[in-house]
């Protein structure tokens, strides 16, 4: 995963806001831009950023395309978050045992 365009996607307000709304469940373009007070179109836009950037998936159902959270995509920003967090918690071991001898 590219974790450029996954965090770019997310620095986005709105299309921050849209990918919480779909934590919730899963929706419809028109009513998530029933929701937000931006376009449908530029709803839209958002979702496509969001799914290129692999955050979310859509599907045709009837005339509809309903977006969702893309599981995987949760996943993989989690376990390069806790590697980062592993690594910064390593390194202040490190430095309390450099300290105390």
């Amino acid at each position: 995963m590219a974790y450029d365009s996954t965090f770019a996607a997310l620095a986005d307000p709105t299309r921050r806001a849209l990918f919480e709304a779909l934590t919730r469940k899963p929706a419809a373009v028109g009513v998530l831009a029933d929701a937000f007070p931006v376009s449908r179109p530029a709803v839209s836009q958002h979702l496509k950023v969001l799914t290129d950037a692999g955050l979310v998936t859509m599907r045709k159902e009837g005339r509809s395309n309903i977006y969702a959270v893309r599981r995987e995509g949760l996943s993989e920003i989690r376990a390069y978050l806790d590697q980062l967090w592993g690594d910064v918690l390593r390194e202040f071991s490190d430095e309390i045992e450099r300290r105390h001898l």
